[in-house]
């Protein structure tokens, strides 16, 4: 499996001095860390798009593939996502924000639709703010809507995504389409809008997840990570 960890922000909302992906949390590990030691149960090849403290997001995941997005600053995922399709091997595309701390058991449920080599945003049904990507659904279960800025939302689009081998070259046209400040959803949603690309909402709302954007994310985080080691062990 292609799994592609988009890396390459800033991440300043965290007010962090370091990138995003590298924040430490209760467990000792990274989120980086987290995110590749959850994936390792699927045997993927990952490449990891990189920008911001390119060399240092590097030595924290040596054996990983990467990409350079050198215009980092003054582009968003929409271009790091691009990039990365551009250069992975064929067939379907796994992806996450490098940001999303989640329980590993989302996994089998993910596994379960990419064996279909099936389009789908993973999303739940939570109430979500105004920084939170939000979707819409039609009647049988495939993303209408898919944006910070819809209105009247089913819940939040967690930032664990897949594109079908099919579907991929008509994503890639939809990226380069999406301009420098647009995040990849916009290049879902335009795919979906003109193109008829099915995409389906895949609920996982059973099981944690969250994007770490500021200091309450973390704390989320860090008290499920502290629950799931003490029950551990």
């Amino acid at each position: 499996m292609n799994v592609v960890i988009l890396a390459a922000g800033m991440g300043t909302r965290l007010g962090m001095p370091h990138p995003k992906p590298l924040t430490p949390l209760a467990d000792g590990r990274s989120i980086m860390r987290q995110q590749l030691d959850n994936l390792s149960r699927l045997d993927p090849a990952v490449t990891i798009v990189v920008g911001f403290h390119a060399e240092e997001v590097m030595r924290h995941a040596p054996d990983t593939r990467f990409v350079y997005n050198e215009r980092y600053e003054q582009t968003n995922t929409s271009k790091s996502l691009l990039k990365a399709l551009r250069l992975v091997p064929p067939g379907g595309v796994l992806w996450l924000n490098g940001d999303v701390v989640f329980d590993p058991r989302l996994l089998e449920r993910v596994a379960s639709v990419t064996a279909e080599d099936r389009s789908f945003v993973c999303v739940n049904t939570e109430a979500c703010g105004e920084e939170e990507v939000k979707y819409t659904a039609s009647s049988d279960g495939l993303i209408e809507k898919l944006s910070k800025s819809v209105v009247g939302g089913f819940g939040e689009a967690v930032g664990i995504n897949y594109i079908a081998s099919a579907d991929r070259a008509t994503l890639v046209e939809h990226l380069e389409a999406c301009t420098d400040t647009d995040y990849f959803e916009r290049g879902i949603e335009s795919a979906i809008e003109t193109a008829g690309m099915p995409v389906l909402a895949l609920d996982i709302s059973e099981y944690f997840v969250v994007e770490v954007d500021f200091a309450g994310d973390l704390e989320r985080a860090n008290v499920e990570v502290g629950r799931t080691v003490t029950s551990a062990a």
